[in-house]
C-alpha cells in the first residue's frame, strides 16, 4: 500500500466525498452518484477507475460486486486525520452548551450527568464521561447517618468531589449525636490527608472513631487503585437505532460493552491517560487492540488539572459517525470542563 501522502489530489477528493456521503446515507457510493450529486468535472469511468484504485489501496471496500464503495477503517482514519483540525463547533452551539453548564450548580455529579446528556444529544451516539479523579485520593469529610437499628450510612467525600457511600452495621445502636461527634473529630484530624499521611500519624481515637477510621483508609486505598472516577453514560438507544445494529446479534454486541463497566472504564482512561488536556483521540474499529470495539469508533478527550484531578469524556458510536460534528463537540466540552474544574477546584 502506498503512503497516504502519495494519493493524488483527485483520489483524496474522491475518498473524502465517499466517506462523507456514506456517513450521511449509510448507502454504498457509486461513480454515477458522485458525478450527479457533486457535479464533478470527471467522467463516470474515470471516477470508477479511481474508486477501484482506492479499493486496492485499502481505503474503500465493495460489499457486493455490483454495489458502490464504502469506507474501510483506513478510509475513515484518513478522513479523520484530514478534517480533525478543520472542524469547528458553531458559535451558537457553543453558547448553548456553555449556558447549560453555567446554569448548573458546582456539583460533580450534576456536571457529569449534564455532560453525558449534552454529548449524547449533540452526537446522537453514546456519551461516556468519568468523574474527575485524583492520582492520590485526599480526604475531605465524612458523614455518619443513622438509618435503622445498628445500621449507619457512611458518606465519604474526597477532595475533588468524588463521593462513596457504604452501609455499616455496628456492634450496637449508636445515637445520631454520637455519630456526628465522631464524624466531626475525624474531619478535623484527617482534612486534606492521603491514606499514607493518615497511617503515618498517631491519632488517638475512641473505639467508634477508630472503626470508622479503618473503613475510611480502606476506601481511600481502593480509590488510589482505581484508574478513573465513576463512569456516566447516556444515549445507548442512539446507537441501537443505527442501521449497523438492526440485527439482534449486533445489538447484543453493542450492549455487551456496557455489561462490564469497570473494563470499559479502564480501557477509556488508559487510552487518554497520557494525553494532553483537550487533545482529541479517535479510535476506529478498536485499532486492532480491542475486539469488542470492532464495529465502533470512539472520540475521546481528557479534562481537568494535570497532577491533581483529571477525567475523560467522549462519544462511542458506529464507524459511520459524524466526525465533523462529534470531534469539535468533544473538544469543546472537554475544554469547558477543564475551565470549570480549575475555577472550583478548591470548593469541592
Amino acid at each position: 500500500m502506498r503512503m497516504n501522502s502519495e494519493l493524488t489530489d483527485r483520489q483524496k477528493t474522491l475518498l473524502l466525498l465517499v466517506v462523507r456521503d456514506y456517513i450521511e446515507t449509510a448507502l454504498p457510493v457509486g461513480s454515477m452518484h458522485l458525478v450527479d450529486h457533486y457535479h464533478l468535472d470527471m467522467s463516470s469511468a474515470t471516477i470508477r477507475n479511481e474508486l477501484a484504485t482506492l479499493t486496492d489501496l485499502g481505503f474503500l471496500r465493495q460489499p457486493h460486486t455490483s454495489a458502490g464503495r464504502i469506507p474501510s477503517e483506513e478510509g475513515y482514519r484518513y478522513f479523520v486525520r484530514h478534517m480533525m483540525h478543520l472542524a469547528e463547533l458553531p458559535e451558537e452551539v457553543q453558547n448553548t452548551i456553555s449556558h447549560q453548564f453555567h446554569q448548573s450548580r458546582a456539583n460533580v455529579e450534576q456536571w457529569m450527568t449534564l455532560t453525558a446528556s449534552v454529548l449524547a444529544y449533540q452526537s446522537q451516539a453514546v456519551s461516556l464521561v468519568t468523574a474527575p479523579h485524583a492520582q492520590r485520593a485526599q480526604f475531605k469529610h465524612v458523614e455518619l447517618i443513622s438509618t435503622q437499628g445498628r445500621q449507619v450510612l457512611m458518606v465519604l467525600v474526597k477532595q475533588g468531589g468524588e463521593v462513596s457511600q457504604q452501609v455499616l452495621t455496628l456492634a450496637e445502636t449508636v445515637p445520631q449525636e454520637l455519630l456526628s461527634r465522631a464524624a466531626n473529630r475525624l474531619n478535623m484530624d484527617l482534612q486534606g490527608r492521603t491514606v499514607e499521611e493518615m497511617n503515618s500519624n498517631s491519632f488517638h481515637h475512641e473505639a467508634l472513631e477508630n472503626d470508622i477510621f479503618n473503613l475510611i483508609t480502606q476506601e481511600m486505598r481502593r480509590a488510589d487503585e482505581r484508574v478513573s472516577g465513576t463512569l456516566y453514560y447516556d444515549g445507548l438507544n442512539n446507537v441501537l437505532s443505527e442501521t449497523e445494529f438492526n440485527g439482534p446479534d449486533d445489538a447484543r454486541k453493542a450492549l455487551r460493552l456496557f455489561d462490564e463497566q469497570s473494563s470499559l472504564q479502564d480501557l477509556l482512561s488508559r487510552t487518554v491517560l497520557n494525553s494532553g488536556l483537550g487533545s482529541v483521540q479517535v479510535l476506529i474499529g478498536g485499532e486492532g487492540k480491542w475486539e469488542e470495539l470492532g464495529q465502533f469508533s470512539m472520540v475521546l478527550a481528557r479534562y481537568g488539572v494535570i497532577g491533581s484531578l483529571t477525567g475523560m469524556l467522549g462519544v462511542l458510536g458506529p464507524m459511520r459517525m459524524s466526525y465533523s460534528k462529534t470531534i469539535p463537540t468533544v473538544r469543546y466540552v472537554a475544554n469547558l470542563l477543564t475551565d470549570l474544574v480549575n475555577e472550583t477546584l478548591f470548593e469541592f
